[in-house]
Formats: structure tokens, C-alpha cells, sequence
């Protein structure tokens, strides 16, 4: 720093910090706050003069380098990485780096934030929605050889390609022959989800399984036909009703 008063300043603000920080220069770390003490569970003096580049995986080692020889320069972009502690353990953070000037010479000053809290949040919730997302794929069988896949809700890019997973395993585990796709609950799709779906039909095809198509709106139709999608070969009708006709069934009504 520019003087001794600045300096003290300086120590104080950051070692009373709830944030635990590193300072180091030249990849040896000449400073931790009692934060990060506390956080990588070790002393000052174990980890004084170590390199930073020691608390991450080797896969990452490369990655960082560079971005702590960038961020002399400016300050580098927030990153999600996985560190070490003393102990041995890991742990999910954020970091931010920053350029700041130590006694006249370029330094670079490291914050560290535990995002594990957050990080388990998002994994249940990431397996919450795939549950859902699995009970919208659910085959229905109707008689011997045949079941409806009824395609309800609001359809992105990763349902429809867990669809494309799933469906082929349930049909065959299943032993259907025939596959009656209704999108009769499908209002709006973009032509991204559309060429994911309709793609299940050549899949089905590959297996044996032979998709009969339902409930497919006009300007669904009018979407798949623009993505140059041909549904000429499929069976297509108004309900899952007509399909079961067209294949036999006759549903009579107690």
C-alpha cells in the first residue's frame, strides 16, 4: 500500500471479513483472512508462501493459471469451482479476483464464497423436475402390443430430449408394437422441441414399433412442415379414439 496507515486500514477491513479472501502475487499466497482460515480449517502460517493453485483439482490447475495472470490486469469474471480444504474434503465456491497493489508491487486478491447450500438446492431441484418430466413420458398400455403416449404441458428442448431417452426403453421393456403419440394436450411448441419429437418417430421406426400420430393441431402440422418434416409415412389422426379404430380396437361405451 501507499503508506503504513493505509495499510493497517487495509488488514483490518479484510481480516474481519465474513468472506474468507486469499492474497497472493507471483502464485504464492502472502496473506488469508481469519475467514479463510476458518474455512479450509488450517493457520496462517501453514498456508503462507504455498501456491493457490494447491486448494484445486489438477484438471483445473491449467484454467486458473490463466485466469490469475489475466486478473492482474483487470478483474476476472465470478467462476464456480471445486477447492480442497487442509483436510482433505471439497467443496463447491465461487471466486472473484481482483488486481490490488502490496507494498509497491501487483498482487492479485482472491474472494471465496460457499455455494454448497445453493449447489444442493439446484441438484433436487434439477431431480424434481426430471421426475415430472418422466411422468409426462409415461407409456399407457391399452391392450397387447398397443399404448398411448399422451404429450401434455408446456414442451423445451430437455423435456423432449429426455422424451427421445426414454420413450424407446419404456416401449421396448414394454414389448409395444404399436405407439399411439397424442398431441392433443400440446398447444405451443418451437421448432427446435418439433424436430426433437418428431424424431422419436424414426426411433420408434429403428425398433419396430410402428408411432401413430394424434391430436396434432394445424399449426403444428404447419410447424412440421416447415421444418421439412415428413409425416407421410406416419398414421395420423384426429384422436387416440380413430387410432384404436384404425388398428382394430372398437371401444364400446357401457
Amino acid at each position: 500500500m501507499s503508506d503504513k496507515i493505509s495499510d493497517i486500514d487495509y488488514r483490518e477491513v479484510t481480516e474481519y471479513s465474513l468472506d474468507p479472501l486469499i492474497i497472493h502475487t507471483d502464485y504464492k499466497i502472502i496473506y488469508i483472512n481469519q475467514a479463510a482460515e476458518e474455512f479450509f480449517k488450517t493457520e496462517k502460517e501453514e498456508v503462507i508462501g504455498g501456491s493457490p493453485l494447491d486448494i484445486f483439482k489438477e484438471t483445473s490447475k491449467g484454467a486458473i493459471r490463466k485466469r490469475i495472470q489475466s486478473a492482474y490486469g483487470h478483474p476476472a469474471e465470478v467462476i464456480e469451482e471445486t477447492i480442497y480444504r487442509a483436510d482433505g474434503t471439497t467443496v463447491e465456491v465461487e471466486l472473484y479476483c481482483h488486481p490490488i497493489v502490496v507494498e509497491n508491487k501487483k498482487a492479485i486478491q482472491t474472494y471465496i464464497r460457499d455455494i454448497t447450500d445453493r449447489k444442493e438446492i439446484e441438484k433436487k431441484q434439477k431431480e424434481m423436475i426430471k421426475q415430472i418430466n418422466e411422468l409426462s413420458a409415461t407409456v399407457v398400455p391399452i391392450l397387447n402390443e398397443i399404448a398411448v403416449l399422451p404429450l401434455v404441458g408446456k414442451f423445451d428442448e430437455e423435456k423432449a430430449q429426455l422424451l427421445l431417452e426414454i420413450v424407446p426403453v419404456k416401449v421396448q421393456k414394454q414389448d409395444i408394437s404399436y405407439l399411439i403419440i397424442d398431441f392433443s394436450g400440446i398447444y405451443t411448441l418451437d421448432s427446435v422441441v418439433i424436430d426433437n419429437l418428431f424424431r422419436i418417430n424414426s426411433v420408434l421406426s429403428l425398433l419396430g414399433v410402428r408411432p401413430i400420430i394424434t391430436g396434432l393441431r394445424p399449426e403444428l402440422s404447419m410447424a412440421a412442415t416447415n421444418l421439412h418434416t415428413d409425416l407421410s409415412s406416419i398414421p395420423t389422426m384426429a384422436t387416440v379414439k380413430d387410432a384404436l379404430s384404425y388398428l382394430g380396437v372398437n371401444l364400446k361405451v357401457q
